[in-house]
């Protein structure tokens, strides 16, 4: 059966039927039937085609390929990935990659200008997710964005995209990744103006290794790696997590609260630079009524030590703080010591982990089953952590810093002595 764009395009699909093109041997999800809009969405497990389906989308356009290419003098393409690395080995060299699967025209990858170059003069260029300013000033006809949901910043770097793609009559992207709960992802879901495949890694297992499905089934049956890493569903919670999302967006305050303490908790990154972990900071109240109130998020990623020590001398005063609690296991006395460079006068008390990071959540999990603490807004960030965070001490796959301050905020707010709250008009 023919595709609905080949009845106006049959010359150009019968002689790329000729040619042995790549949609002539996919599997019926890598290929569309029907018209696509601007933006593609392609949600898919490991191995299920995702890399070579981008691949191939950019070839198409790059050779004038029905449905995706038109005929585009010097066409410019942005490659955006989790890291530059990832950009190069995976979607430009890697085994599904552009250089490895172009059948005519092969590209030349010109590492020193972080460019990929066609005769034809087309021109793909090479971004990272960790430097979303990158993205501002280039423009482009079109761009395949990679596992998105590992991008270190998705929302910034997703947007500086949109304003570059500005180039001929209709400009267009792809986004290949395996699903997360990120706030981005779900937001692309639910526009009716993208284009949403899914793909499960079944789908592709004439091009897998015998018997790999067959032994990942048996190992994760019935898990949340299954369900996401092989069927690309999209997994609010993770299993076994401490907190949920239902348990977590019913704990609001029913009232305006009178707080009787507060305090800014902080978890310093052991290094700076945009790949850094974030620092985590975190302002939270005790009400009159024994209930603590999470106030504020204000994390912050890629800052200096002097960048994210003003940002919690700057939360200290503003919420009127009572004093700061601040993780020293990885800074040691660099933590006070760059926070009174700023405020000599800042009370600052120093914790220190003893135990990791599950043992030290789970108490203050528990105040969360008993009521005891709510949230002041919805902080989406500081909650996907919270409903993605399992026993091995990671969410997301990565470092928890948000919770980690929430942790030391409510430890402290609850268990902690010292530093008695200012005098303060109650409402």
């Amino acid at each position: 059966m023919q595709p609905e764009w080949a009845q106006e395009n049959l010359d150009a699909y019968s002689e790329a039927l000729t040619r042995g093109e790549w949609f002539s041997t996919a599997h019926p999800a890598q290929y569309p039937i029907r018209s696509l809009k601007p933006t593609w969405l392609v949600l898919g497990g490991r191995g299920a085609g995702k890399t070579r389906l981008g691949t191939e989308w950019v070839n198409a356009l790059v050779r004038g390929l029905p449905p995706f290419g038109r005929k585009t003098r010097d066409m410019r393409i942005a490659l955006i990935g989790e890291t530059l690395g990832d950009v190069r080995e995976v979607m430009v060299e890697g085994p599904s990659g552009l250089v490895a699967q172009a059948r005519r025209n092969r590209p030349r990858y010109e590492a020193g200008r972080r460019r990929l170059v066609w005769d034809s003069g087309a021109v793909a260029y090479a971004f990272s997710s960790e430097d979303p300013e990158s993205l501002r000033g280039p423009q482009f006809h079109a761009a395949w964005c990679d596992e998105l949901a590992k991008w270190r910043h998705p929302q910034a770097c997703f947007d500086m995209l949109q304003f570059g793609l500005r180039l001929g009559e209709r400009p267009t992207q792809i986004i290949t990744t395996t699903p997360r709960p990120l706030p981005l992802v779900k937001a692309l879901i639910a526009d009716p103006d993208v284009t949403v495949t899914r793909l499960k890694t079944t789908d592709n297992r004439a091009n897998l290794a015998s018997g790999f499905i067959d032994a990942i089934r048996k190992r994760y049956a019935g898990s949340r790696l299954e369900r996401q890493e092989l069927d690309g569903e999209l997994i609010e919670d993770r299993d076994g997590a401490l907190w949920s999302r239902a348990q977590i967006e019913t704990a609001v305050p029913g009232e305006r609260m009178g707080l009787t303490r507060i305090v800014v908790a902080v978890d310093p990154p052991a290094s700076s630079g945009k790949a850094a972990d974030a620092c985590g900071i975190v302002v939270a109240g005790l009400a009159e009524d024994g209930r603590a109130v999470v106030l504020e998020d204000a994390t912050v990623q890629g800052l200096k030590p002097q960048g994210w020590a003003a940002r919690i001398v700057e939360a200290f005063h503003r919420h009127e703080a009572d004093c700061v609690v601040a993780e020293v296991n990885q800074g040691g006395d660099m933590v006070g010591a760059v926070l009174s460079a700023i405020d000599a006068t800042l009370p600052v008390k120093p914790v220190r982990a003893t135990r990791g990071k599950w043992l030290r959540a789970e108490p203050v999990a528990a105040l969360y089953h008993q009521g005891k603490v709510v949230h002041g807004r919805r902080f989406p960030e500081l909650e996907d952590e919270m409903c993605d965070f399992g026993p091995d001490g990671l969410s997301n796959g990565r470092s928890p810093d948000r919770l980690d301050a929430l942790v030391w905020a409510l430890n402290e707010l609850f268990l902690g002595r010292g530093h008695e709250p200012r005098i303060r008009k109650l409402t």
